[in-house]
């Protein structure tokens, strides 16, 4: 059933997946459903909205043209895996890494990363402004990624320290990706970032507007940020 939905999700937004690909996603969906019932993992847990919600969505992140099959990756908050691991079984040669600040949600994703035979994937349990902190990531990855984690000038404290001079920052966004665009200039700019291009995502059946946000890093971010653990969400750079 997952497997019929998902081939039919990827073949409606013009992704190609090979049958190891969808025999990986195939498994991780079932460890999702299996781990969702004994720990809060996702409210989504039908095939069809798993395979369009979470996996497709998560891929409509990738694009060729700004990065590199070989990049290194952070999901920031990872939580379940999304959208880290669907583009690291989308792109095998990307070197990923998942940060959570809990502990249990780690465990999944190594079980998850066990089971589908994945390599070169780094599970770290953390809270983002304490791992930003600490030399062996900060400024380390080509690519900060995140989803459904917070507003974009919260999100852009905990991922742009991430991120080296040239690489980029990816933020998937819901219906108000404009006006969080918009309130994120100042942070994106005081944190080493440049702009914010949005770029609308129509996922298949479905009306919501959605669109994937790509900031470049041009220049260092300062040593003062991110601030300590839980000063972003109560006073993020407005």
């Amino acid at each position: 059933m997952f497997l019929s939905e998902l081939a039919r999700a990827a073949e409606l937004y013009g992704v190609e997946l090979t049958g190891e690909q969808m025999e990986q996603f195939s498994v991780y969906y079932r460890l999702l459903i299996e781990w969702n019932e004994k720990m809060n993992l996702t409210a989504i847990t039908e095939p069809k909205e798993v395979a369009v919600k979470h996996m497709i969505d998560s891929l409509s992140a990738w694009d060729g043209n700004r990065m590199a099959e070989h990049a290194s990756l952070v999901d920031v908050g990872t939580g379940a895996g999304f959208p880290g691991l669907p583009l690291k079984i989308f792109r095998p040669k990307l070197h990923l890494t998942l940060l959570d600040s809990l502990h249990k949600r780690v465990t999944f994703l190594q079980t998850v990363v066990q089971e589908i035979g994945l390599s070169d994937v780094a599970c770290i349990h953390a809270r983002a402004e304490e791992a930003a902190r600490n030399k062996a990531y900060r400024e380390q990855f080509d690519i900060a990624v995140s989803r459904a984690v917070a507003r974009l000038p919260i999100l852009a404290e905990y991922c742009l320290p991430f991120v080296k001079k040239g690489g980029l920052f990816v933020a998937l966004k819901g219906m108000r990706y404009q006006e969080e665009a918009e309130e994120a200039k100042r942070a994106v700019k005081l944190l080493g970032g440049a702009g914010a291009e949005c770029v609308p995502v129509k996922l298949p059946e479905l009306e919501d507007k959605r669109a994937v946000i790509y900031i470049k890093k041009i220049a260092a971010t300062p040593k003062a940020y991110p601030r300590k653990a839980g000063t972003p969400e109560k006073k993020p750079i407005l």
